[in-house]
């Protein structure tokens, strides 16, 4: 007779909030860590580049095994990081930035709010490595954001942005906004949708506890931008966000994934999973 747990049970919840502290403790801590020795370095080295590989191979990796995540990746488009491009992923929960490092096996810079550059070792690490922080609140300096990152795009750096501009409280995707399609128009560099699923159930927003569990993703067809004009940005937006959420729904609907060991690590881009397989669990390193 299988044994049944009742998560409603005062000791259980008392020992999931225990639990629950001690992963964001964990997750605190080591983002401190990590984010200090990378600028450390990165400064030493005059290498803006390298607190990004150290997100990728040691930082993002660390949070999702501390989350209690599975990170199961969807087969990915062949020759998908041979060009610049924009990410556009949808935002479920804090999880969702390490799981966009550890799947993308690119040097991510985001686009952020600006407020986020007041963040204590957050802000510093995401000003360093040139993230792209946009003031929504004044239009004339978020155009002029956005004209300087379409020219950093264009000389060959990636961005990943969260479209909705928010976290969805329920997993479904919201509106999008026209920023970063505006973006890929001027840098004429393809869009690529990004989703994920999971993310909210593993780690809620509002510091509530960790439900540990599998976090899926999946990496669209790029979508290109190449000689379109401005007069084509809102249908680019429909298209963009229709194909993530047929990508999205695919993922809800996918059985769960056999038990698999906690955690992440950067794939080499010769190990990525080739067109057509199944969905394949991320090793942990």
């Amino acid at each position: 007779m299988p044994l049944v747990v009742n998560d409603r049970a005062p000791g259980f919840m008392l020992l999931n909030r225990l639990s629950s502290a001690m992963r964001y403790a964990g997750m605190a801590g080591w983002s401190i860590f990590w984010i200090s020795l990378a600028l450390l370095l990165g400064w030493v080295r005059r290498d803006p580049a390298l607190p990004l590989r150290f997100a990728r191979r040691h930082w993002a990796p660390g949070m999702i095994r501390l989350a209690g995540a599975r990170l199961v990746l969807n087969p990915m488009p062949e020759h998908l990081w041979e060009r610049p491009a924009i990410y556009v992923m949808n935002h479920q929960s804090s999880l969702d930035i390490p799981a966009a490092f550890a799947v993308l096996p690119v040097d991510l810079r985001f686009i952020a709010k600006h407020t986020l550059r007041k963040v204590p070792f957050l802000g510093w690490y995401m000003a360093w490595t040139g993230m792209v922080f946009v003031d929504r609140s004044n239009s004339t300096q978020a155009v002029a954001t956005l004209n300087a990152a379409a020219e950093r795009v264009r000389s060959g750096i990636s961005l990943l942005a969260y479209p909705e501009g928010t976290r969805s409280r329920d997993g479904s995707i919201l509106p999008f906004k026209k920023g970063p399609f505006v973006l890929a128009l001027q840098a004429g560099v393809p869009l690529v949708p990004v989703a994920i699923e999971g993310s909210l159930q593993v780690m809620p927003s509002g510091l509530k506890p960790f439900r540990p569990g599998p976090v899926r993703m999946a990496v669209g067809t790029p979508i290109p931008t190449e000689g379109l004009g401005m007069d084509a940005r809102d249908p680019l937006v429909v298209r963009v966000r229709d194909a993530l959420v047929t990508l999205h729904a695919s993922l809800a609907a996918e059985p769960p994934p056999p038990r698999a060991r906690e955690g992440a690590k950067d794939l080499p881009r010769q190990d990525l999973p080739a067109a057509g397989g199944g969905a394949e669990d991320v090793p942990v390193r």
